[in-house]
């Protein structure tokens, strides 16, 4: 099986692979969907996913042969799905052809409205050509009216909608001095176009119709929030384009068979005042 349903509270969440079955296509891992009690569209495009494992890269190692099987390793390498229990599921890929990375990777939904994310993963190889290791996941939201991300910098509230693909289009913490360093000929792409803006505490909600998707991270320290205005292509149906809410984890000096890991809280509710986003946030820094 390569993917399964889970219920908790208000949310249903389809956690799956990167395996195809039915209107899902290859390649997209993660949430398949995530709908809520008052909310039956899937918050993320129907063919593709959200908190989907998107790249691995070190700024170095890229395709020459057309395929995008480098640049999308996450997507193309094997990965199995396994059911924890009724609220919970794992996904899990071996060592990586490329950059031989192993990872696991835990959902689990929670009432009300949670979905908590455990990224952990192992570096099983010298494979990372600037020493840097950079994880990246994409969120492709499905034609929201607000193409927008939101969050704190320099002490008040900032917006992030970016024009064009690639376009200014990572946002990094205001105490984020790392700069990546890429190949000449490394092909342009959302993580190495830095936007001028800056964020204070490490999280980013949109909004979906009547509710709002907030991510939140355990640290700033690698954190990066990334924003594309065309990510998920076109709905032609409504005449909007599907924005894609990403964020990157960048560990600047990476060593073989050390674990790193990422801790994510996704909040998928009805909309709330910028306080309530605020006590979410208070809330998970607690725990």
């Amino acid at each position: 099986m390569a993917h399964d349903t889970f219920q908790a509270g208000d949310l249903t969440a389809i956690i799956g692979d990167n395996a195809a079955h039915g209107a899902h296509r290859a390649g997209y891992n993660g949430l398949w969907s995530l709908t809520h009690r008052h909310e039956a569209e899937n918050l993320f495009v129907p063919a593709v996913a959200g908190l989907n494992f998107e790249h691995i890269f070190d700024g170095d190692k890229r395709d020459t042969d057309g395929t995008r099987k480098i640049f999308f390793e996450p997507r193309n390498a094997p990965m199995t799905f396994k059911k924890l229990s009724g609220a919970a599921a794992e996904l899990h890929q071996p060592a990586t052809p490329t950059f031989h990375l192993e990872s696991w990777t835990r959902f689990e939904v929670s009432p009300p409205h949670y979905l908590d994310m455990h990224f952990r993963c192992l570096p099983r190889q010298h494979a990372f050509a600037h020493g840097y290791l950079g994880l990246f996941w994409a969120s492709y939201i499905n034609a929201p009216e607000d193409r927008s991300m939101y969050f704190l910098g320099s002490g008040s509230w900032q917006q992030l909608c970016t024009q064009r693909h690639n376009d200014e289009s990572t946002v990094r913490h205001r105490n984020d001095s790392f700069a990546l360093k890429f190949a000449p000929d490394y092909r342009d792409c959302l993580f190495k176009n830095l936007s001028p803006l800056r964020f204070d505490q490490p999280f980013f909600y949109g909004l979906f119709r009547n509710h709002l998707f907030l991510v939140m991270f355990d640290r700033a320290e690698g954190v990066r929030l990334t924003h594309s205005p065309t990510g998920g292509g076109f709905n032609r149906e409504l005449l909007a384009s599907n924005p894609a809410w990403d964020f990157q984890f960048i560990v600047p000096k990476v060593e073989v068979n050390k674990e790193y890991t990422l801790r994510v809280r996704a909040v998928y509710r009805e909309r709330c005042s910028r306080k309530e986003v605020l006590r979410e946030f208070e809330t998970f820094s607690r725990k």
